[in-house]
């Protein structure tokens, strides 16, 4: 049995029960073989892969809190320290109902290759809890955070670990955070990522996940002699990601047909308005049926209770896909459905949003295919640059850090075209991100010893 196959089977045996960190170390160890293959014995003397799908630290603990009727919950938080072979951990701090300890070390282990993509100096980590902040007043989750902060301010510092938001943690949560951590160490570092404006936070980090996607995708089609302009797009997803994917993707003159969220889809004949997701989603944080009260032309279709995935999304014909939403989304059929349509690309704007079977079915049909750990990296890069202003006591203009993301994303594509075409595998995006992110971490493993 190969080095890689050893592995896999013990990832799978030492952690059982969670299938989404056995998924994405089988997609990126599979990718590797051909670097792995070449230097087995020197890696296996070293331990390099155990080394690498072992998280250097993983903390839990329990987080009380009390609702506005005097009624006192605990939730579970965690924050998974992966790798800080190139920089202090950073990855995102997730509140949602389905977190658990597998899902974050999933998340973190795909941290660590993203970040190492972007250039900058930070390693992977991943956090959060199974608290959900929808339906909760506002003095609730400044309870809760206050409450997470408590424990987690331990684990990290601006040279440490630095989280930032993600899945149901955004600005008011982190500036909750933030205060509970300033308030119990007396220090005002940059130890969270994602703050406002008023209080150490970058322009353009909003907009960053989505705009990045956007520029990615126009470097990808743009290097296969492909002009993005007058292209239409499926989105799946409706929040910050996809918003300012829309926006982009409607500023370099595609058209976006589709959006979803937890209730149902939408298709706009005319073009998904941005402006109007804003105000659904940002302002009156209601269901995306209410986009038909805006475009009466538009076609709202509800999901079965329960249904998680973007089926109907990917019906549609389109030239361009870009899942924005959650992890496994996009499964075989849909791939399917999306190849008999003629798509020429998916751009993941999300974490693993499709799975391995639809992956292989994509490249397998001539899809340009742009895996999530760089597609998706832009919102860790101008996390990044968020990091720099914070140690510089500087504050960059919009104009600035787009144009330092701008050129970060298209550095990264680059860095996954030049690695697959190095080993042979030229167009295998999926296979030239994992190589060239695993290349950079592993020289900083090997720089500093087995630790």
């Amino acid at each position: 049995m190969s080095y890689i196959d050893e592995i896999i089977d013990q990832v799978v045996a030492q952690n059982p029960d969670e299938p989404l960190f056995h998924q994405a170390v089988r997609e990126v160890l599979d990718t590797i073989r051909v670097v792995v293959d070449a230097n087995e014995a020197q890696f296996r003397k070293d331990a390099v892969l155990e080394r690498l799908v072992n998280p250097e630290r993983q903390v839990k603990f329990r987080v009380p809190w009390v609702d506005d009727q005097g009624n006192a919950h605990v939730n579970t938080g965690y924050r998974v320290q992966f790798n800080s072979a190139i920089g202090p951990y950073k990855g995102g701090l997730r509140l949602d109902k389905s977190v658990t300890l597998g899902m974050l070390k999933f998340l973190g282990f795909e941290q660590v290759f993203k970040n190492a993509l972007t250039t900058l100096p930070m390693g992977g980590g991943k956090g959060g809890s199974d608290f959900d902040p929808k339906g909760k007043s506002d003095r609730e989750i400044m309870a809760f955070c206050q409450s997470f902060m408590t424990e987690l301010f331990r684990h990290i510092g601006a040279d440490t670990d630095v989280p930032a938001g993600d899945l149901g943690t955004g600005g008011r949560e982190i500036g909750y955070m933030f205060g509970q951590y300033k308030r119990l160490k007396n220090v005002y570092e940059g130890v969270l990522t994602g703050k406002g404006l008023s209080f150490g936070g970058s322009l353009a980090r909003t907009e960053a996940t989505g705009y990045g996607l956007l520029y990615f995708t126009k470097e990808m089609l743009a290097c296969n002699n492909i002009d993005i302009a007058g292209k239409t797009c499926a989105v799946s997803g409706s929040g910050n990601v996809a918003i300012y994917a829309i926006q982009k993707a409607t500023q370099m003159g595609a058209k976006v047909l589709t959006c979803s969220d937890r209730t149902g889809w939408i298709y706009d004949e005319e073009g998904v308005d941005y402006t109007i997701l804003k105000e659904i989603k940002e302002v009156k944080r209601t269901s995306l049926a209410e986009y038909v009260n805006y475009r009466p032309n538009a076609k709202y279709t509800a999901k079965a209770a329960g249904d998680n995935m973007d089926h109907g999304v990917w019906t549609v014909k389109v030239d361009i896909a870009l899942p924005c939403g959650r992890e496994n989304t996009i499964d075989l059929d849909d791939a399917k459905n999306l190849v008999a349509n003629g798509v020429i690309a998916v751009a993941e704007g999300a974490n693993m949003p499709t799975n391995l079977e639809a992956t292989k079915y994509f490249q397998e049909n001539g899809v340009l295919f742009a895996p999530g750990k760089a597609s998706n990296a832009g919102g860790v890069a101008t996390s990044g640059l968020e990091m720099s202003q914070n140690s510089e006591r500087l504050s960059w203009s919009f104009e600035e850090v787009d144009a330092k993301l701008q050129s970060i994303m298209i550095s990264i594509f680059h860095a996954a075209d030049d690695a697959a075409k190095k080993y042979g595998m030229e167009g295998n995006y999926v296979a030239g991100a994992n190589i060239a992110g695993f290349e950079k971490v592993l020289n900083a493993m090997n720089a500093q010893g087995i630790v």
